[in-house]
């Protein structure tokens, strides 16, 4: 269970903007406001804390489901 990999996208007009990574902890930005917006909410410790905690309430409850 410890290679399932929880990512969480925002796009805007089909351009990914910014991504929550759960193996990497931290968001990363592909735009310049993307990669501006991705270190201010690295920056907040309970929103990397509330979305590192999606990996298990989201992915690891739905192993096998399929």
């Amino acid at each position: 269970l410890k290679d399932i990999q929880y990512i969480r996208s925002y796009c805007y007009n089909k351009l990914e903007m910014i991504r929550f990574d759960s193996n990497l902890g931290r968001y990363v930005g592909y735009t310049e406001l993307g990669v501006k917006n991705a270190e201010r909410w690295n920056k907040d410790t309970s929103q990397i804390a509330a979305m590192a905690a999606q990996r298990e309430a989201y992915c690891l409850n739905n192993v096998g489901n399929d």
